[in-house]
């Protein structure tokens, strides 16, 4: 069954919309909202998970704001996200990409990641939180590729 709705919005963002739409082929207005509405809620669901998952967090941001680096990994710890690696380029004389492997409780991680986006200097910046069931090996696939992904080198169960 489907329900009829309707949605008040901005001509620019709107005629910004259909143009991604069309440039990206990705179909008609309704198709591409109901995929937006479904990963918004797949990511709603993984933050709501127990216990711990695994994220990335990636940062753009001005290295002329020296001290970012030092709070990002100040905030890791005040924040009970554990950073597990670091990948950090200089992209040119004032932008840097940081991309942080965290783990820790998903509410957490979400909370942790809003505080790094939200400091002077970051230009974006966006959080990919994994499942948590995935991560401890309930998925289908065993939770092998998360881990790899992690950059860990060996199996769940064994500490680094």
């Amino acid at each position: 069954m489907i329900a009829r709705i309707s949605i008040a919005i901005e001509n620019e963002l709107l005629e910004d919309f259909d143009e991604l739409l069309e440039r990206q082929r990705l179909g008609n207005r309704s198709e591409a909202i109901r995929d937006l509405v479904r990963r918004r809620l797949i990511e709603d669901r993984i933050e709501r998970e127990e216990g711990e998952a695994v994220a990335s967090l990636t940062l753009l941001y001005d290295h002329e704001q020296r001290e970012l680096a030092e709070r990002l990994v100040g905030a890791g710890h005040a924040h009970h996200a554990r950073v597990l690696s670091t990948l950090h380029v200089h992209l040119d004389q004032r932008l840097c990409l940081e991309v942080q492997v965290l783990q820790g409780e998903p509410a957490m991680l979400r909370q942790y990641a809003d505080q790094l986006i939200g400091l002077r200097g970051v230009k974006h910046g966006e959080l990919v939180l994994s499942s948590a069931g995935l991560w401890r090996g309930h998925g289908h696939d065993g939770g092998v590729g998360v881990s790899a992904a992690a950059g860990h080198h060996h199996h769940h169960g064994q500490e680094e």
